[in-house]
Protein backbone atom coordinates (compact mmCIF):
# COMPACT_ATOMS: atom_id res chain seq x y z
CA UNK A 1 0.00 0.00 0.00
CA UNK A 2 2.88 2.56 0.85
CA UNK A 3 4.36 2.01 -2.53
CA UNK A 4 1.20 2.21 -4.26
CA UNK A 5 0.88 5.65 -2.68
CA UNK A 6 3.81 7.09 -2.99
CA UNK A 7 3.85 5.87 -6.95
CA UNK A 8 0.27 7.57 -7.36
CA UNK A 9 1.49 10.80 -5.41
CA UNK A 10 4.77 10.86 -7.42
CA UNK A 11 2.48 10.93 -10.52
CA UNK A 12 0.40 13.35 -9.63
CA UNK A 13 2.78 15.86 -8.35
CA UNK A 14 4.59 15.11 -12.01
CA UNK A 15 1.25 16.14 -13.94
CA UNK A 16 0.30 19.12 -11.63
CA UNK A 17 3.75 20.55 -11.83
CA UNK A 18 3.45 20.24 -16.06
CA UNK A 19 0.67 22.23 -15.81
CA UNK A 20 1.98 24.59 -13.29
CA UNK A 21 4.88 25.25 -15.65
CA UNK A 22 2.71 26.05 -18.46
CA UNK A 23 0.45 28.23 -16.36
CA UNK A 24 4.23 30.03 -14.69
CA UNK A 25 3.01 29.05 -11.57
CA UNK A 26 5.17 27.56 -8.68
CA UNK A 27 6.32 23.40 -8.76
CA UNK A 28 5.32 21.54 -5.46
CA UNK A 29 7.17 18.45 -3.60
CA UNK A 30 5.42 15.37 -2.98
CA UNK A 31 5.41 14.93 0.80
CA UNK A 32 6.54 11.44 -0.06
CA UNK A 33 7.81 9.84 -3.00
CA UNK A 34 8.84 6.16 -3.86
CA UNK A 35 12.86 6.68 -2.95
CA UNK A 36 11.12 6.60 0.74
CA UNK A 37 9.28 3.66 0.72
CA UNK A 38 12.47 1.13 1.17
CA UNK A 39 13.76 2.45 4.40
CA UNK A 40 10.59 3.24 5.91
CA UNK A 41 9.29 -0.24 5.24
CA UNK A 42 12.91 -1.67 7.27
CA UNK A 43 10.67 0.54 10.54
CA UNK A 44 8.27 -1.70 10.44
CA UNK A 45 7.75 -5.24 12.55
CA UNK A 46 4.66 -7.65 12.28
CA UNK A 47 3.01 -7.76 15.54
CA UNK A 48 0.07 -10.30 16.41
CA UNK A 49 -3.18 -9.20 17.57
CA UNK A 50 -3.96 -8.61 21.16
CA UNK A 51 -0.30 -8.74 21.61
CA UNK A 52 1.26 -5.77 23.71
CA UNK A 53 4.93 -4.33 22.80
CA UNK A 54 6.79 -2.08 23.43
CA UNK A 55 6.69 1.21 21.33
CA UNK A 56 8.72 3.90 22.55
CA UNK A 57 10.61 3.79 26.12
CA UNK A 58 7.35 4.43 28.63
CA UNK A 59 4.89 4.01 25.43
CA UNK A 60 3.55 0.14 25.14
CA UNK A 61 0.74 -0.58 22.41
CA UNK A 62 -1.28 -3.23 21.42
CA UNK A 63 -3.66 -4.01 18.75
CA UNK A 64 -7.00 -5.08 18.76
CA UNK A 65 -9.42 -6.58 15.12
CA UNK A 66 -11.58 -3.22 14.25
CA UNK A 67 -13.04 -5.13 11.42
CA UNK A 68 -12.84 -2.70 8.65
CA UNK A 69 -10.50 -4.29 6.35
CA UNK A 70 -8.50 -6.92 6.39
CA UNK A 71 -5.59 -5.77 9.25
CA UNK A 72 -7.04 -3.08 10.37
CA UNK A 73 -6.36 -2.86 14.34
CA UNK A 74 -7.92 -0.75 16.66
CA UNK A 75 -4.52 0.60 18.63
CA UNK A 76 -4.43 1.01 22.83
CA UNK A 77 -1.81 3.42 24.33
CA UNK A 78 -0.79 2.92 27.78
CA UNK A 79 1.64 5.88 28.22
CA UNK A 80 3.47 6.14 31.53
CA UNK A 81 5.31 9.39 32.84
CA UNK A 82 5.59 9.69 36.36
CA UNK A 83 2.58 8.56 37.96
CA UNK A 84 -0.21 6.14 36.88
CA UNK A 85 -0.17 5.06 33.31
CA UNK A 86 -2.26 6.89 31.44
CA UNK A 87 -4.46 4.14 29.05
CA UNK A 88 -5.86 5.86 25.65
CA UNK A 89 -7.74 3.94 22.96
CA UNK A 90 -7.81 4.83 19.26
CA UNK A 91 -10.75 3.27 17.24
CA UNK A 92 -9.51 3.91 13.97
CA UNK A 93 -11.95 2.85 11.29
CA UNK A 94 -14.57 0.55 13.46
CA UNK A 95 -16.08 -2.04 10.62
CA UNK A 96 -19.36 -2.57 10.29
CA UNK A 97 -21.39 -4.84 12.13
CA UNK A 98 -22.72 -8.41 10.81
CA UNK A 99 -20.01 -8.47 8.32
CA UNK A 100 -19.11 -12.65 7.62
CA UNK A 101 -15.94 -11.77 5.45
CA UNK A 102 -14.16 -10.13 8.67
CA UNK A 103 -13.91 -10.31 12.25
CA UNK A 104 -16.37 -8.42 14.93
CA UNK A 105 -15.05 -5.09 15.59
CA UNK A 106 -13.56 -5.97 19.20
CA UNK A 107 -11.13 -3.62 21.88
CA UNK A 108 -10.39 -3.85 25.61
CA UNK A 109 -12.33 -2.33 28.44
CA UNK A 110 -11.33 0.33 30.85
CA UNK A 111 -9.31 2.46 28.98
CA UNK A 112 -9.50 6.25 30.31
CA UNK A 113 -9.61 8.42 27.18
CA UNK A 114 -10.69 7.09 23.70
CA UNK A 115 -10.40 8.73 19.98
CA UNK A 116 -13.51 7.65 18.06
CA UNK A 117 -14.24 7.86 14.44
CA UNK A 118 -17.67 9.25 13.45
CA UNK A 119 -18.00 8.43 9.88
CA UNK A 120 -21.59 7.66 9.82
CA UNK A 121 -22.01 8.83 13.30
CA UNK A 122 -25.48 10.85 11.84
CA UNK A 123 -26.54 7.43 10.08
CA UNK A 124 -28.08 4.13 10.54
CA UNK A 125 -28.00 1.51 8.39
CA UNK A 126 -29.73 -1.94 7.98
CA UNK A 127 -27.49 -5.45 8.35
CA UNK A 128 -28.08 -6.87 5.06
CA UNK A 129 -27.45 -10.80 4.36
CA UNK A 130 -24.89 -11.63 1.40
CA UNK A 131 -27.60 -12.54 -0.25
CA UNK A 132 -29.62 -9.33 0.14
CA UNK A 133 -26.58 -6.88 -0.88
CA UNK A 134 -25.81 -9.04 -4.17
CA UNK A 135 -29.89 -8.68 -5.19
CA UNK A 136 -29.09 -4.43 -4.68
CA UNK A 137 -26.32 -4.78 -7.30
CA UNK A 138 -27.96 -6.79 -9.36
CA UNK A 139 -30.75 -4.26 -9.85
CA UNK A 140 -27.71 -1.86 -10.62
CA UNK A 141 -25.92 -4.26 -13.06
CA UNK A 142 -29.56 -4.55 -14.43
CA UNK A 143 -29.89 -0.80 -15.47
CA UNK A 144 -26.58 -0.22 -16.18
CA UNK A 145 -26.68 -3.31 -19.13
CA UNK A 146 -29.89 -0.80 -20.01
CA UNK A 147 -28.20 1.83 -19.99
CA UNK A 148 -26.18 0.03 -23.28
CA UNK A 149 -22.44 0.82 -22.15
CA UNK A 150 -20.03 -0.23 -19.95
CA UNK A 151 -20.42 -0.36 -16.09
CA UNK A 152 -17.16 1.92 -13.85
CA UNK A 153 -16.87 0.91 -10.20
CA UNK A 154 -14.28 3.46 -8.71
CA UNK A 155 -13.34 0.79 -5.43
CA UNK A 156 -10.85 0.73 -3.00
CA UNK A 157 -8.03 -1.83 -3.59
CA UNK A 158 -8.36 -3.67 -0.22
CA UNK A 159 -11.19 -5.36 0.65
CA UNK A 160 -14.23 -3.78 -1.30
CA UNK A 161 -12.65 -4.76 -4.74
CA UNK A 162 -12.58 -8.39 -3.17
CA UNK A 163 -15.67 -8.01 -2.13
CA UNK A 164 -17.33 -7.09 -5.51
CA UNK A 165 -15.77 -9.87 -7.59
CA UNK A 166 -16.91 -12.05 -5.64
CA UNK A 167 -20.73 -10.90 -5.54
CA UNK A 168 -20.08 -9.78 -9.56
CA UNK A 169 -18.96 -13.57 -9.90
CA UNK A 170 -22.02 -14.66 -8.11
CA UNK A 171 -24.17 -12.30 -9.87
CA UNK A 172 -23.43 -13.44 -13.78
CA UNK A 173 -23.60 -17.03 -12.79
CA UNK A 174 -26.84 -16.70 -11.61
CA UNK A 175 -28.38 -14.25 -14.59
CA UNK A 176 -26.63 -15.08 -17.63
CA UNK A 177 -28.30 -11.93 -19.30
CA UNK A 178 -25.68 -10.38 -17.22
CA UNK A 179 -22.69 -11.89 -17.91
CA UNK A 180 -19.48 -9.87 -19.02
CA UNK A 181 -15.63 -8.91 -18.97
CA UNK A 182 -14.78 -8.01 -15.56
CA UNK A 183 -11.49 -5.84 -15.83
CA UNK A 184 -9.67 -4.82 -12.51
CA UNK A 185 -7.30 -2.05 -13.28
CA UNK A 186 -5.64 -1.33 -10.31
CA UNK A 187 -1.88 -2.88 -9.68
CA UNK A 188 -2.53 -2.42 -5.81
CA UNK A 189 -5.98 -4.58 -6.10
CA UNK A 190 -4.44 -7.05 -7.77
CA UNK A 191 -1.53 -7.37 -5.34
CA UNK A 192 -4.19 -7.01 -2.42
CA UNK A 193 -6.52 -10.77 -3.95
CA UNK A 194 -3.27 -12.42 -4.03
CA UNK A 195 -2.97 -11.69 0.03
CA UNK A 196 -6.71 -12.46 0.13
CA UNK A 197 -6.64 -15.79 -1.18
CA UNK A 198 -4.35 -16.59 1.47
CA UNK A 199 -5.15 -15.30 4.54
CA UNK A 200 -7.98 -12.57 3.98
CA UNK A 201 -11.08 -14.39 6.06
CA UNK A 202 -12.92 -14.99 8.87
CA UNK A 203 -10.87 -17.48 10.47
CA UNK A 204 -14.32 -18.31 12.12
CA UNK A 205 -14.97 -19.94 8.61
CA UNK A 206 -14.14 -23.51 7.84
CA UNK A 207 -13.29 -21.98 4.11
CA UNK A 208 -11.79 -19.49 1.97
CA UNK A 209 -14.32 -17.39 0.26
CA UNK A 210 -12.48 -15.90 -2.17
CA UNK A 211 -11.28 -19.29 -3.84
CA UNK A 212 -13.45 -18.56 -6.83
CA UNK A 213 -11.51 -15.44 -7.79
CA UNK A 214 -8.36 -17.65 -8.33
CA UNK A 215 -9.23 -18.62 -12.06
CA UNK A 216 -12.02 -16.63 -13.18
CA UNK A 217 -11.92 -16.63 -16.77
CA UNK A 218 -14.08 -13.75 -17.10
CA UNK A 219 -11.79 -11.50 -14.58
CA UNK A 220 -8.83 -9.47 -16.33
CA UNK A 221 -6.29 -7.89 -14.01
CA UNK A 222 -5.00 -5.17 -15.82
CA UNK A 223 -1.34 -4.76 -14.29
CA UNK A 224 0.59 -1.82 -16.48
CA UNK A 225 -0.85 1.67 -17.78
CA UNK A 226 -0.76 0.43 -21.85
CA UNK A 227 -2.77 -2.27 -20.07
CA UNK A 228 -5.33 0.64 -18.63
CA UNK A 229 -5.40 2.16 -22.91
CA UNK A 230 -6.56 -0.98 -24.36
CA UNK A 231 -9.89 -0.29 -22.78
CA UNK A 232 -10.72 2.58 -24.94
CA UNK A 233 -11.69 0.77 -27.58
CA UNK A 234 -14.20 -1.44 -25.64
CA UNK A 235 -17.77 -1.10 -26.58
CA UNK A 236 -20.81 -2.38 -25.26
CA UNK A 237 -21.60 -4.30 -21.93
CA UNK A 238 -18.69 -4.64 -19.30
CA UNK A 239 -17.67 -4.08 -16.10
CA UNK A 240 -14.78 -2.13 -14.76
CA UNK A 241 -13.22 -1.95 -11.61
CA UNK A 242 -10.20 0.95 -10.91
CA UNK A 243 -9.23 2.86 -8.10
CA UNK A 244 -9.30 4.82 -5.81
CA UNK A 245 -13.06 4.57 -4.26
CA UNK A 246 -13.42 8.29 -3.95
CA UNK A 247 -12.34 9.25 -7.34
CA UNK A 248 -9.51 11.54 -6.25
CA UNK A 249 -6.43 9.27 -7.09
CA UNK A 250 -5.10 6.68 -9.25
CA UNK A 251 -6.32 4.99 -12.88
CA UNK A 252 -9.99 5.71 -12.39
CA UNK A 253 -10.01 9.20 -13.22
CA UNK A 254 -8.65 8.27 -17.21
CA UNK A 255 -11.70 5.91 -17.07
CA UNK A 256 -13.94 9.09 -15.70
CA UNK A 257 -13.24 11.22 -18.50
CA UNK A 258 -13.60 9.18 -21.37
CA UNK A 259 -16.60 7.73 -19.91
CA UNK A 260 -18.67 10.22 -18.27
CA UNK A 261 -19.43 12.69 -21.18
CA UNK A 262 -21.09 9.07 -22.71
CA UNK A 263 -25.04 8.80 -21.56
CA UNK A 264 -24.62 5.33 -21.70
CA UNK A 265 -22.36 4.79 -19.36
CA UNK A 266 -23.07 3.75 -15.83
CA UNK A 267 -21.08 4.99 -12.24
CA UNK A 268 -21.80 3.03 -9.70
CA UNK A 269 -20.51 4.54 -6.20
CA UNK A 270 -20.30 1.67 -3.71
CA UNK A 271 -18.67 3.70 -0.68
CA UNK A 272 -18.53 6.77 1.27
CA UNK A 273 -17.67 9.92 -0.64
CA UNK A 274 -16.21 12.53 1.68
CA UNK A 275 -16.41 16.17 0.96
CA UNK A 276 -14.02 17.61 -1.90
CA UNK A 277 -13.90 14.64 -3.40
CA UNK A 278 -14.25 14.21 -7.20
CA UNK A 279 -16.62 11.17 -6.28
CA UNK A 280 -19.02 13.61 -4.35
CA UNK A 281 -19.29 16.08 -6.45
CA UNK A 282 -20.68 13.61 -9.01
CA UNK A 283 -23.06 11.96 -6.27
CA UNK A 284 -24.49 15.21 -5.90
CA UNK A 285 -25.24 15.80 -9.52
CA UNK A 286 -23.02 18.37 -10.94
CA UNK A 287 -23.07 18.32 -14.60
CA UNK A 288 -19.50 19.34 -15.30
CA UNK A 289 -16.76 18.68 -13.68
CA UNK A 290 -12.44 19.11 -13.98
CA UNK A 291 -10.26 16.16 -13.87
CA UNK A 292 -6.97 16.75 -13.66
CA UNK A 293 -7.73 20.40 -15.42
CA UNK A 294 -9.62 19.66 -17.69
CA UNK A 295 -13.97 19.79 -18.10
CA UNK A 296 -16.03 17.00 -18.47
CA UNK A 297 -19.58 17.14 -19.01
CA UNK A 298 -21.29 14.24 -17.23
CA UNK A 299 -24.27 12.68 -19.02
CA UNK A 300 -23.26 9.41 -17.45
CA UNK A 301 -25.87 7.74 -15.25
CA UNK A 302 -24.30 8.22 -11.69
CA UNK A 303 -26.12 6.09 -8.82
CA UNK A 304 -24.51 4.93 -5.20
CA UNK A 305 -25.70 2.43 -3.28
CA UNK A 306 -24.21 2.22 0.75
CA UNK A 307 -24.25 -1.69 0.83
CA UNK A 308 -20.53 -2.30 0.64
CA UNK A 309 -19.37 0.12 3.20
CA UNK A 310 -17.17 -1.37 5.21
CA UNK A 311 -17.72 1.27 8.04
CA UNK A 312 -19.98 0.89 11.21
CA UNK A 313 -23.13 3.15 11.23
CA UNK A 314 -23.98 5.22 14.21
CA UNK A 315 -25.60 2.26 16.50
CA UNK A 316 -22.43 -0.01 15.89
CA UNK A 317 -20.46 3.04 16.88
CA UNK A 318 -22.16 3.58 20.24
CA UNK A 319 -22.28 0.16 20.90
CA UNK A 320 -18.63 -0.10 20.44
CA UNK A 321 -17.99 2.53 22.61
CA UNK A 322 -20.13 1.44 25.22
CA UNK A 323 -18.27 -1.90 25.38
CA UNK A 324 -15.01 -0.24 26.03
CA UNK A 325 -16.63 1.16 29.28
CA UNK A 326 -14.39 4.09 28.94
CA UNK A 327 -13.94 6.21 32.23
CA UNK A 328 -12.60 9.90 31.09
CA UNK A 329 -12.61 11.75 27.89
CA UNK A 330 -14.28 10.44 24.48
CA UNK A 331 -12.70 12.32 21.27
CA UNK A 332 -14.44 12.10 18.23
CA UNK A 333 -13.01 12.95 15.14
CA UNK A 334 -12.37 11.48 11.25
CA UNK A 335 -16.30 12.66 10.59
CA UNK A 336 -17.83 16.03 8.78
CA UNK A 337 -19.65 17.90 11.11
CA UNK A 338 -23.32 16.34 10.65
CA UNK A 339 -21.80 13.19 11.53
CA UNK A 340 -19.60 14.38 14.86
CA UNK A 341 -22.61 16.20 16.07
CA UNK A 342 -24.91 13.07 15.09
CA UNK A 343 -22.49 10.93 17.31
CA UNK A 344 -22.28 13.42 20.04
CA UNK A 345 -25.90 13.31 20.44
CA UNK A 346 -26.40 9.65 20.42
CA UNK A 347 -23.50 9.50 23.17
CA UNK A 348 -25.27 12.24 25.71
CA UNK A 349 -28.61 9.43 24.85
CA UNK A 350 -26.79 6.52 25.74
CA UNK A 351 -26.33 8.70 29.11
CA UNK A 352 -22.61 9.68 28.65
CA UNK A 353 -21.94 13.07 30.03
CA UNK A 354 -21.43 15.68 27.91
CA UNK A 355 -18.47 17.47 29.43
CA UNK A 356 -16.73 13.81 28.44
CA UNK A 357 -17.52 14.41 25.30
CA UNK A 358 -14.83 16.49 23.06
CA UNK A 359 -14.76 17.28 19.16
CA UNK A 360 -11.43 18.74 18.67
CA UNK A 361 -10.89 21.62 16.46
CA UNK A 362 -7.51 20.94 14.17
CA UNK A 363 -4.31 22.24 15.71
CA UNK A 364 -5.75 21.76 19.35
CA UNK A 365 -3.69 20.31 22.09
CA UNK A 366 -4.69 17.91 25.28
CA UNK A 367 -2.68 17.74 28.13
CA UNK A 368 -4.11 14.17 29.32
CA UNK A 369 -4.14 12.95 33.02
CA UNK A 370 -5.45 9.71 34.53
CA UNK A 371 -8.61 11.71 35.39
CA UNK A 372 -8.48 15.00 34.38
CA UNK A 373 -7.98 16.56 30.48
CA UNK A 374 -6.26 20.11 29.85
CA UNK A 375 -7.02 21.83 26.69
CA UNK A 376 -4.93 24.47 24.98
CA UNK A 377 -6.39 26.03 21.55
CA UNK A 378 -3.44 26.64 18.47
CA UNK A 379 -2.34 30.35 18.68
CA UNK A 380 -2.82 30.40 15.31
CA UNK A 381 -5.32 27.46 13.75
CA UNK A 382 -4.24 26.29 10.21
CA UNK A 383 -8.23 26.86 9.20
CA UNK A 384 -11.41 27.73 11.00
CA UNK A 385 -13.86 25.51 12.73
CA UNK A 386 -15.80 23.22 10.42
CA UNK A 387 -13.52 24.52 7.73
CA UNK A 388 -12.30 20.97 7.11
CA UNK A 389 -15.44 19.37 6.84
CA UNK A 390 -17.05 21.81 3.95
CA UNK A 391 -15.86 22.16 0.34
CA UNK A 392 -12.57 24.60 -0.02
CA UNK A 393 -11.70 26.94 -2.76
CA UNK A 394 -9.83 24.61 -4.80
CA UNK A 395 -13.53 23.00 -5.31
CA UNK A 396 -15.64 25.72 -5.79
CA UNK A 397 -13.02 27.39 -8.06
CA UNK A 398 -13.80 24.05 -10.18
CA UNK A 399 -17.36 24.74 -10.05
CA UNK A 400 -17.47 28.36 -10.63
CA UNK A 401 -15.09 27.74 -13.95
CA UNK A 402 -17.52 25.05 -15.18
CA UNK A 403 -20.76 27.39 -14.46
CA UNK A 404 -18.91 30.18 -16.41
CA UNK A 405 -18.12 28.11 -19.60
CA UNK A 406 -21.80 27.08 -19.45
CA UNK A 407 -23.40 30.58 -19.42
CA UNK A 408 -20.67 31.87 -21.76
CA UNK A 409 -21.96 29.20 -24.17
CA UNK A 410 -25.54 29.80 -23.47
CA UNK A 411 -25.33 33.07 -24.18
CA UNK A 412 -25.76 33.61 -27.68
CA UNK A 413 -24.52 37.52 -27.36
CA UNK A 414 -21.55 38.71 -27.87
CA UNK A 415 -21.79 41.76 -26.10
CA UNK A 416 -23.89 40.81 -23.06
CA UNK A 417 -20.69 38.33 -22.68
CA UNK A 418 -18.08 41.03 -22.59
CA UNK A 419 -20.28 42.56 -20.39
CA UNK A 420 -20.38 39.48 -17.80
CA UNK A 421 -16.35 38.97 -18.47
CA UNK A 422 -15.75 42.93 -17.93
CA UNK A 423 -17.89 43.02 -14.41
CA UNK A 424 -16.25 39.37 -13.20
CA UNK A 425 -13.05 41.06 -14.13
CA UNK A 426 -13.48 44.19 -11.71
CA UNK A 427 -14.47 42.66 -9.45
CA UNK A 428 -11.26 40.16 -9.41
CA UNK A 429 -9.11 43.30 -9.84
CA UNK A 430 -11.05 44.31 -6.59
CA UNK A 431 -10.09 41.51 -4.75
CA UNK A 432 -6.47 41.18 -5.88
CA UNK A 433 -6.70 45.19 -4.09
CA UNK A 434 -8.19 44.38 -0.91
CA UNK A 435 -6.45 41.14 -0.65
CA UNK A 436 -2.43 42.65 -0.87
CA UNK A 437 -3.71 45.71 1.85
CA UNK A 438 -5.17 42.68 3.93
CA UNK A 439 -1.98 41.06 3.73
CA UNK A 440 -0.18 44.42 4.33
CA UNK A 441 -1.73 44.16 7.50
CA UNK A 442 -1.00 40.92 8.55
CA UNK A 443 2.46 41.41 8.16
CA UNK A 444 3.05 44.61 10.02
CA UNK A 445 0.40 42.78 12.98
CA UNK A 446 2.95 39.78 12.84
CA UNK A 447 6.28 42.30 12.60
CA UNK A 448 4.58 44.43 15.97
Amino acid sequence: MLADAAELQAMDVDNLNRRNERRGLPLVTPIYGPADVAPTMRLFQTVKMRQTVVAAPGVEAGFWPAGHLLGAASVELSLKSGGSPVRVLFSGDVGALGQYLLPTPDGPSGAQHVVLESTYGDRERPVLEPGRRRDILTEELRRARAAGGPLLLPVFAIGRSQELLLDLLTIMDAHPDLAGEIFLDSPLAIEATDVFLKRGWNSDSQSNPYLPLQHAERIHELLRPNESDTLDRLRGWHVILAGSGMCDGGRVRRHLKRLLWRKETTVLMTGYQAVGTLGRVLVEGQNLVRIQGQDVRVRANIRSIDTYSGHADATGLVQWLLDRTPTGAIFLNHGEPDGLAGLARRLEAASIPPDRIITPILDQTYDLGAREIQAEAASRPRLPPGAAGRQDWHNRRAGFLGLLNEVLQEISDDEVRARLLSELTRQVKAARRQGAVEGAEATTDTSV
